[in-house]
Protein backbone atom coordinates (compact mmCIF):
# COMPACT_ATOMS: atom_id res chain seq x y z
CA UNK A 1 0.00 0.00 0.00
CA UNK A 2 1.26 3.01 -0.75
CA UNK A 3 1.63 6.01 1.82
CA UNK A 4 -1.23 8.55 -0.15
CA UNK A 5 -3.43 4.86 -0.29
CA UNK A 6 -2.92 5.16 3.64
CA UNK A 7 -3.67 8.61 3.97
CA UNK A 8 -6.68 7.95 2.29
CA UNK A 9 -7.80 5.00 4.87
CA UNK A 10 -6.63 6.96 7.81
CA UNK A 11 -8.43 10.01 6.48
CA UNK A 12 -11.56 8.11 6.31
CA UNK A 13 -11.15 6.55 9.26
CA UNK A 14 -10.66 9.53 11.31
CA UNK A 15 -13.50 11.37 9.58
CA UNK A 16 -15.69 8.98 9.66
CA UNK A 17 -15.09 8.46 13.32
CA UNK A 18 -15.47 12.49 14.16
CA UNK A 19 -18.62 13.20 12.29
CA UNK A 20 -20.82 9.66 13.19
CA UNK A 21 -19.52 10.25 16.97
CA UNK A 22 -20.70 13.94 16.98
CA UNK A 23 -23.82 13.36 15.05
CA UNK A 24 -25.32 10.25 16.38
CA UNK A 25 -24.85 11.72 19.74
CA UNK A 26 -26.53 14.56 19.21
CA UNK A 27 -29.22 12.90 16.90
CA UNK A 28 -30.02 10.21 19.79
CA UNK A 29 -30.10 13.37 22.34
CA UNK A 30 -32.61 15.34 19.70
CA UNK A 31 -34.49 12.51 19.57
CA UNK A 32 -34.76 10.83 22.88
CA UNK A 33 -33.57 13.30 25.41
CA UNK A 34 -31.13 12.68 27.59
CA UNK A 35 -31.86 9.78 30.09
CA UNK A 36 -30.35 6.83 32.20
CA UNK A 37 -30.73 4.59 28.90
CA UNK A 38 -28.81 7.41 26.05
CA UNK A 39 -25.40 5.82 26.63
CA UNK A 40 -26.35 2.79 25.71
CA UNK A 41 -28.92 4.08 22.78
CA UNK A 42 -25.63 6.26 21.57
CA UNK A 43 -23.48 3.56 21.21
CA UNK A 44 -25.95 1.51 19.75
CA UNK A 45 -26.10 4.14 16.83
CA UNK A 46 -22.62 4.81 16.95
CA UNK A 47 -21.66 1.08 16.16
CA UNK A 48 -24.09 1.19 13.29
CA UNK A 49 -22.99 4.26 11.97
CA UNK A 50 -19.86 4.45 12.10
CA UNK A 51 -19.03 1.61 9.33
CA UNK A 52 -21.46 3.34 6.75
CA UNK A 53 -19.36 6.70 7.70
CA UNK A 54 -16.45 5.25 6.69
CA UNK A 55 -17.39 3.69 3.55
CA UNK A 56 -18.86 6.86 2.27
CA UNK A 57 -15.85 8.78 3.06
CA UNK A 58 -13.79 6.35 1.22
CA UNK A 59 -16.13 6.33 -1.81
CA UNK A 60 -17.23 9.97 -1.91
CA UNK A 61 -14.10 11.64 -0.51
CA UNK A 62 -12.24 11.50 -3.93
CA UNK A 63 -15.16 13.02 -5.83
CA UNK A 64 -15.93 15.75 -2.82
CA UNK A 65 -11.95 17.01 -2.72
CA UNK A 66 -11.98 17.51 -7.06
CA UNK A 67 -15.24 19.27 -6.78
CA UNK A 68 -13.79 21.54 -3.65
CA UNK A 69 -11.00 22.21 -5.60
CA UNK A 70 -13.21 23.36 -8.81
CA UNK A 71 -15.17 25.63 -5.98
CA UNK A 72 -12.42 27.58 -4.96
CA UNK A 73 -11.20 28.20 -8.50
CA UNK A 74 -13.81 29.47 -9.29
CA UNK A 75 -14.18 31.42 -6.51
CA UNK A 76 -12.77 35.57 -6.59
CA UNK A 77 -9.30 36.40 -5.52
CA UNK A 78 -10.93 38.91 -2.73
CA UNK A 79 -12.88 35.98 -1.39
CA UNK A 80 -9.99 34.36 -0.35
CA UNK A 81 -7.07 36.50 -0.03
CA UNK A 82 -7.52 38.65 3.37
Amino acid sequence: MSQSQLLRFVFSGLMSLWMSLLMTAFVVWLNLGFDSSYLLRWRQSFLSAWPAAFVIVLLFGPAVQRLSHALVARLPVWAWRR
